[in-house]
């Protein structure tokens, strides 16, 4: 029986939950989520929790911060200029914005919380919604695809 290893391309069904049972991702019904396993666009314990698998095999994994979205970085708390953002809506404390940035790299989006306003500045936390939390996935491994088979 074939067993997931680093590079293959896999389908899962999985739930994503907080310690306290709120879930924050599930895939559609019918719908699997395919990824290459080791991928940096995947969180490393996702992938981590399904090497060694086998098709049809389920489990439930506890991921840390640091194998999930990161710790909290208070840092990637800024506060802005209200001059310097221009936004079709007033802003509200509990907003998510995308913001887009010139980088080196070209153009780039940044999802911010809006965390306090004022009529001089706008303060933003940059960090993942999720950082510095515990994390919980249910998985069921769908299948185990060759590379080439697919394009995701």
């Amino acid at each position: 029986m074939r067993r997931v290893k680093e590079g293959d391309v896999v389908s899962i069904y999985c739930v994503g939950m907080l310690e306290n049972g709120e879930v924050f991702e599930r895939t559609p019904d019918g719908e699997p989520f395919y990824f290459e396993v080791g991928s940096p666009e995947i969180i490393p314990g996702l992938s981590e929790a399904v090497i060694g698998m086998a098709e049809g095999e389920e489990k439930e994994v506890l991921l840390s911060p640091d194998k999930a979205f990161g710790e909290r970085d208070d840092n990637l708390v800024k506060e802005i200029p209200r001059a310097a953002i221009s936004l079709e809506t007033e802003p509200q404390v509990g907003m998510m914005l995308n913001l887009i940035v010139d980088t080196p790299q070209g153009e780039m989006q940044f999802p911010a919380l809006v965390t306090a306003v004022n009529d001089e500045k706008i303060v933003l936390d940059l960090n993942p919604p999720l950082a510095g939390k515990n994390v919980i996935f249910k998985i069921k491994l769908v299948g185990i695809h060759d590379g080439e088979e697919l394009t995701i």
